[in-house]
């Protein structure tokens, strides 16, 4: 069998192996297309008058390395024939049975179609160099998606590289010890209070892995997930990695709708044991557990409060640090309530531009409508029977009780830590 000479083959191959984190089956696949591509447009460049090839007709060619003898081989795969009338897919049954008597119509031979050096193995060199740089990161980009798919939705550790418009570009490695890869942190993804600086580190969660041939980073990572809130609760918190604990919803707001308000977090948790507190446990001796939260987070808020399976209380609970005197679920249908609250708790239960009791909205799945206990008491009965768009409000409390009864999304439930879903879409 004839044979194209590529000298240095093997070192050749095992340096490619080496500079792109490769392993040698990888390397030897994107060649084997790179050759074969170089192969088809020797062929095209040989029949430009004659013919004109469709993107289907090599598929029945291939390409065969040898790194003892340093080389490679074109292989066809040609169907036996009676009268041939493509010879590139095609053989003549009558010359097939001058060499294997027992051939038939319709079998398969492969054939050794390779040109000579003197033809191919120069253009082979120029041709192939920039489609088997291609096939590289397509092998690369395959390894990793193999790799990090069955990663998603876990935390990693990070490292910035560079910035490129508004995202930052960070190395983050699998738990397989796998070299570092490139990662792209989305500006909306990103904390206000995180300082992104050169080979500074950093938790982040593995929200998406692209797939296709995708351009740039294909691991898409967040600082703004809620998932982070959750896997950095469970490493702080041995009950919840025990189950003991477990975190039923979390709603967070890490890029807040105005610069004058800082990031924030509510967490709900629950136990099935009697004698443990899921919130002190949460909380931990003099605030230690949910303090290393908060650093790793850079300051961001965090309330953790008790879940309960009665709406009235969940939802006095989820108001926190404001105290509730009443909750009233004026349309369970509809998932309306209405919270009566004493004058000196009304800010602090609506939060600084709303955002408290926005957070409580996504945390429980209702809609939350905050009111003065001692003026809606005080108000004349006749009104007390209208629908609560009816009723008369100062100018400035109309404007906080639309900003606190709009429909938002609740928290997603979740049975363990590991299962936690992003509650909040992409904005």
């Amino acid at each position: 069998m004839s044979i194209v000479s590529l000298p240095g083959l093997k070192r050749m191959i095992e340096e490619i192996s080496q500079s792109h984190n490769l392993p040698k089956s990888s390397v030897h696949e994107a060649l084997r297309e790179a050759l074969l591509k170089g192969y088809e447009r020797y062929r095209r460049s040989q029949s430009l008058d004659r013919q004109q090839f469709s993107d289907e007709y090599f598929e029945n060619f291939e390409v065969e390395l040898d790194t003892e003898e340093e080389g490679f081989r074109i292989l066809s795969t040609k169907t036996i024939v009676e009268a041939v009338t493509d010879a590139d897919h095609h053989i003549a049954l009558k010359e097939v049975q001058e060499v294997a008597a027992e051939a038939q119509l319709g079998d398969e031979v492969v054939l050794d179609v390779t040109p000579d050096q003197r033809d191919f193995g120069r253009m082979a060199a120029i041709q192939t160099k920039q489609v088997l740089l291609q096939k590289l990161r397509d092998q690369e980009r395959k390894l990793v998606q193999e790799e990090f798919k069955d990663l998603e939705g876990t935390v990693l550790q990070s490292r910035v590289l560079r910035f490129e418009r508004q995202s930052v570009i960070m190395a983050v490695s699998s738990a397989f010890g796998q070299p570092e890869v490139e990662a792209e942190l989305l500006k909306r993804e990103q904390l206000p209070n995180d300082n992104y600086r050169a080979n500074a580190t950093f938790k982040v969660y593995l929200k998406k892995v692209r797939e296709g041939s995708h351009r740039g980073p294909q691991l898409i990572i967040s600082r703004a997930a809620a998932g982070l809130v959750v896997y950095l609760f469970a490493n702080e918190v041995p009950e919840i990695e025990e189950e003991v604990v477990r975190i039923v919803a979390v709603a967070r707001e890490a890029n807040p709708p105005s610069r004058h308000v800082g990031p924030r977090t509510k967490i709900a948790v629950d136990t099935l044991e009697r004698d443990i507190d899921p919130v002190g446990a949460c909380i931990g001796a003099r605030g230690s557990r949910i303090q290393a939260v908060v650093n790793e987070l850079r300051g961001e808020k965090i309330d953790v409060i008790r879940w309960s399976p009665d709406p009235s209380t969940y939802i006095a609970n989820a108001l926190s640090p404001a105290r509730v005197d009443e909750v009233r679920l004026v349309n369970p249908d509809e998932r309306e309530s209405l919270v009566l609250v004493a004058e000196d708790q009304l800010s602090l239960a609506i939060g600084k531009e709303g955002q408290n009791v926005r957070l409580a909205a996504r945390l429980t799945g209702w809609k939350i409508d905050i009111k003065d206990i001692a003026k809606y008491k005080s108000e004349p009965e006749q009104t007390s029977n209208l629908p609560l768009e009816a009723e008369e409000e100062p100018a400035s409390e109309e404007i906080l009780e639309q900003v606190t009864t709009e429909s938002k999304p609740a928290a997603e439930e979740v049975e363990t830590p590991g299962d936690l879903a992003e509650n909040e879409s992409d904005k």
